[in-house]
């Protein structure tokens, strides 16, 4: 394996034409480009617990499970793994941007040396913009990632959703949503325009295809007013309003979010929303003010303006926003899987350091296993994290004077 980069002007000279179908026999094709003898896409399924190879020309491939394998140790760590007892091949994750999108098997001869690397990098990095591009013009993508049938309610959210990792040199936003394939009421969102960072948490009142169809509404909704121009209050007013026009009697809760990353200033309205939580240092600091605002849809039964929250972040701070459907989970005996359980896993997967979108997928996980994979509603979790790669002394003594605590320390490159 040499040039990576020869394998990807291959891929990109061979790709103008052909459906998704073509994609894995196009990319085994560009196997000897890099001195490879095969190379198989493996694609993270709704759950995130298994990955599923792509039909290719080589021999068949089973599922792998994330849990279990080095293929799903690429997945989870963002690394090239490799395994002694097979020195011919090597996984590495398929990511676009900083979502994951499962990962890529490359067998070859030089697998075990670490110079390959490089250009196994380069390789799926150009492997994850072609499944991107070309995923919209077929079903073979879909249905290799559903494992059970999808509801037409999770089908309606599932095509609204944004992807579920997005981020730059000074911001990361995840998100996780289960079940993945009967939801109904939750729905996110999230825009970066300039330098401000939009996010939109709902929760919809209800479940199935009425939930969904709320959900549909309201997340247009907060999409035509931020590409309107409305400010954040206006914004909650508007939503308020198409709820109660087109769905009266109905409500969802909301937090409406905007994070200017120059500053590191969060603004928040929480509609009738559990309230986020705010860590710092590893560790949560305190919940953040609960609802400011009645739920949207309620608007009229309140002659007062939603009101905004703010609050001055120091560089690496993280904000937990989630639905009662992860506190309300109920175990065996009938406890709550709570906030005391939420915060305890946060703070134990930020002191492993694990990237991001791993910490909502195992929270989940953790959720799941609570309820015996039966959860009684939605489970919607976001994570957000500020971490400028720059920022002026001045702005710090400012975080300081403005009651922020103590200084904040040296400031690292964020962790996706």
């Amino acid at each position: 394996m040499v040039d990576g980069g020869e394998a990807a002007r291959w891929l990109q000279l061979h790709a103008s034409r052909g459906g998704p179908d073509e994609l894995s026999l196009l990319v085994s094709s560009a196997a000897p480009a890099i001195g490879a003898r095969e190379i198989v896409i493996y694609l993270a399924d709704y759950t995130q617990s298994s990955l599923v190879p792509m039909p290719g020309a080589g021999p068949a491939r089973g599922e792998l499970t994330i849990e279990t394998t080095l293929a799903g140790r690429a997945f989870t760590s963002l690394e090239v793994q490799r395994a002694p007892a097979h020195p011919d091949r090597l996984w590495v994750p398929l990511l676009l941007g900083c979502e994951r999108l499962g990962v890529l098997e490359v067998v070859s001869p030089a697998a075990d040396d670490p110079a390959s690397d490089r250009p196994a990098w380069e390789l799926a990095v150009n492997v994850a913009q072609l499944l991107v591009n070309r995923r919209l013009y077929g079903d073979v993508v879909e249905r290799i990632r559903r494992r059970l049938p999808m509801q037409v309610a999770a089908e309606i959210v599932w095509g609204l959703l944004p992807p579920l990792t997005f981020a730059t040199d000074d911001l990361v936003i995840t998100a996780i949503l289960e079940p993945c394939y009967d939801v109904g009421g939750d729905i996110f969102d999230y825009a970066l325009n300039d330098d401000v960072l939009s996010v939109g948490l709902f929760d919809t009142c209800g479940h199935g295809i009425k939930a969904s169809a709320l959900a549909s509404l309201v997340v247009s909704a907060y999409r035509n007013a931020r590409r309107t121009g409305l400010d954040l209050v206006d914004t909650a007013i508007s939503i308020d309003r198409w709820v109660r026009a087109e769905h009266p009697g109905t409500f969802a809760t909301a937090l409406l979010a905007e994070l200017d990353r120059r500053t590191g200033l969060l603004r928040i309205i929480n509609a009738g929303h559990p309230g986020a939580m705010l860590l710092r240092d590893g560790r949560a600091v305190r919940a953040l003010p609960g609802p400011t605002a009645l739920p949207l849809g309620l608007g009229n039964l309140s002659g007062k303006r939603p009101r905004v929250h703010e609050e001055a972040l120091h560089p690496g701070d993280r904000i937990l926003a989630y639905t009662d459907g992860i506190t309300d989970a109920r175990g065996d005996n009938k406890e709550r899987f709570g906030l005391d359980r939420l915060v305890d896993f946060v703070e134990r997967a930020l002191n492993e350091r694990l990237p991001s979108p791993e910490t909502m997928r195992r929270l989940i996980r953790a959720v799941l296993a609570y309820q015996r994979d039966e959860l009684d509603d939605d489970a919607t979790a976001l994570f957000l994290e500020w971490q400028p790669p720059h920022l002026p002394m001045r702005h710090l003594e400012h975080l300081t004077a403005s009651g922020g605590g103590d200084r904040p320390g040296p400031v690292a490159t964020p962790e996706v």
